[in-house]
């Protein structure tokens, strides 16, 4: 799996780690009201190899909906594919109590997958991505059908003059807008003309200080950045590492797109391991589950 360049999704998952304040932001993005005697669970998953989290934030509506939500700066293709896994093990979570393999018909809470891209190139203010959009091509083998499986998410475009309505009905998303928004200003004043990844730590801390110290000026995420503050600099100051790292790796002599190339190889081969290993989990489960309904059978 490759470095998360993603300073962002740290504070968006420290951010939105409220039932309330996505009960907000969920609601703004659907344009409706959801009735505030709904229960939320928050049930984001954990999981070494990604970070810490298989992902930023999973949460379900009393028992009807479940969400998954992720905070991207740059759009992944293969998102679909990497949410089936997660909704899999979150329903895996949901149903570990229940009886899958039995006779009665079993309710799961619907599902629903969201991405927020707040990245600096051009994006559309919504756009779909699909899971039938990465099937290999069966033509060859004289197959025609429409494929048995589809799985949908919905990107939005969160970047300061994009979406302004749905932003605009929820406050804790416009105003991450704003502070993504002061602290790549404050980053380019402090590069001075640089290149971005020349700047010191100093210089990085002082940015990002200035950012959160400009947004608690103005009444933008000014409670959250006030208790927060220092956390917030340490986990931007960590990944802007991170994410310089890359960026001088990609510019030291390599031909465009060559460095993605093999970024992405690494990232492939991570990611069959971990489905590799989930799957073995799932078969060492499902023989422990029809051994005991054997045993329970009297064979």
């Amino acid at each position: 799996m490759s470095v998360n360049a993603k300073y962002k999704d740290s504070v968006f998952s420290l951010l939105f780690n409220n039932a309330e304040t996505l009960r907000e932001l969920y609601g703004a993005l659907e344009g409706i009201k959801l009735p505030h005697d709904i229960e939320i669970n928050i049930n984001t998953l954990k999981n070494v190899l990604f970070k810490g989290k298989l992902n930023d934030v999973s949460f379900v509506f009393g028992t009807q909906l479940v969400i998954i939500m992720e905070h991207q700066s740059t759009i992944n293709p293969n998102m679909p594919l990497r949410i089936l896994i997660y909704i899999s093990k979150i329903y895996e979570k949901l149903t570990a109590s229940k009886n899958v393999y039995g006779s009665k018909k079993l309710t799961v809470p619907r599902p629903e997958f969201i991405v927020l891209y707040n990245g600096k190139d051009a994006y559309p203010d919504e756009q779909t991505l699909k899971l039938s959009d990465l099937f290999a091509d069966v033509a060859s083998l004289g197959i025609s059908r429409e494929q048995m499986l589809e799985l949908e998410v919905k990107v939005y475009n969160i970047n300061v003059g994009h979406n302004e309505d749905k932003l605009k009905q929820c406050r804790t998303l416009e105003d991450y807008s704003i502070f993504i928004a002061k602290a790549r200003e404050y980053e380019a004043k402090a590069a001075a003309g640089r290149k971005i990844t020349e700047l010191t730590v100093d210089e990085r801390e002082k940015a990002m200080t200035q950012a959160i110290q400009w947004c608690i000026n103005h009444n933008t995420l000014e409670e959250f950045l006030k208790a927060n503050s220092s956390e917030v600099i340490n986990m931007l100051l960590e990944e802007w590492n991170l994410d310089t790292a890359l960026k001088v790796e990609r510019e030291e002599g390599r031909e465009e797109g060559k460095e993605e190339g093999r970024e992405e190889e690494r990232q492939n081969t991570l990611f069959v391991q971990h489905l590799y290993e989930e799957a073995q989990q799932q078969y060492e489960e499902s023989q422990r589950e029809i051994e005991r309904l054997r045993a329970q059978l009297g064979r």
